[in-house]
């Protein structure tokens, strides 16, 4: 903090906002993290629940744990003027994302799915130009194009080039979910992040809860590790703590760099697959993990 003063004018304090930025990219960065589990953890969790059970749960589960909070905080209700923009948020990003996602790794790898993770920084970085009037640098939009091109290289030449059916459920998801998340970093810029989440899965209890019974009376279920390790994940963690963090580090640092950060999903989803489901990598996967993290850096450094 540095203080001037003199005689005739008044005191001016100006405040080095680094530190506060340097929070934002690791609370930011600490969502990705998160979020880089969700696949793994879906198909452990696809192991022993069917897919609309999956979802259905996960969201109750993750409702649950987000009213709690809010109860015990005594939050009161959103502004009337905020309930429009947390309904989409609940539809990109609790129900649409985790639910399209499901239905494709039951025929797609997690490696062929981290496709549209690749591709969701670029998609969320446009609709936030468009949805609040945010203008990045070109130098911004040059790395981000760049790096979302290397990310879809790696992944398509990992999944053979091929498409699926299950990738119209991947883009679709790509979608719902930028959608979900520019609303989402907007509203967090009003109220705290993890409010933005809590409210979002509570609005969608009421339809959740039912589905959630509905779902588990027809399709099979079967309680091994895997499958509840992977449902409390998803449920804690992806669909409640990782947006918390990850809502709060965009409104810290802004959406179009904060979505820049995911770039690096796509390879640490990799990585998870490798440790957890006994996936393979080829040699190509370092190498795109250095062109991706160069472009991450250029991002964060652009200015608007």
């Amino acid at each position: 903090m540095r203080v001037q003063s003199s005689a005739t004018t008044p005191v001016a304090i100006a405040v080095d906002s680094r530190p506060y930025r340097a929070t934002g990219t690791l609370l930011a960065a600490l969502g990705v993290v998160a979020f880089s589990l969700t696949f793994p953890a879906t198909a452990w969790g696809l192991e022993g629940f069917g897919p609309w059970s999956l979802v259905a749960v996960r969201s109750v589960l993750a409702a649950l744990i987000a009213g709690a909070c809010l109860l015990a905080l005594r939050v009161p209700l959103p502004d009337r003027r905020h309930r429009a923009g947390l309904a989409v948020v609940a539809a990109g990003v609790v129900v649409g994302f985790p639910l399209l996602t499901t239905l494709a790794l039951q025929t797609s790898t997690t490696a062929h799915a981290a496709v549209v993770v690749g591709l969701l920084p670029l998609t969320t970085a446009l609709l936030s130009a468009l949805r609040m009037g945010t203008r990045p640098s070109r130098t911004f939009w040059t790395a981000a194009l760049a790096g979302a091109a290397a990310v879809i290289a790696f992944t398509v030449q990992q999944s053979g080039g091929a498409l699926t059916t299950a990738d119209l459920y991947l883009f679709a998801a790509l979608l719902v979910c930028a959608a979900g998340y520019t609303e989402g970093g907007r509203l967090a810029g009003v109220m705290p992040g993890w409010q933005v989440i809590g409210w979002a899965l509570v609005l969608c209890l009421p339809f959740t809860l039912p589905a959630a019974v509905v779902a588990l009376s027809y399709e099979p279920v079967a309680l091994t590790f895997h499958s509840v390790s992977g449902l409390l994940w998803v449920a804690a963690g992806s669909q409640f703590l990782g947006l918390v963090v990850w809502y709060r580090g965009m409104a810290t640092i802004g959406i179009p760099k904060a979505s820049q950060l995911q770039l690096a999903q796509p390879l640490l989803t990799l990585v998870w697959s490798v440790l957890l489901l006994g996936e393979h990598l080829t040699v190509a996967a370092p190498l795109t993990a250095a062109a991706v993290l160069v472009c991450i850096a250029v991002t964060q450094r652009a200015r608007g």
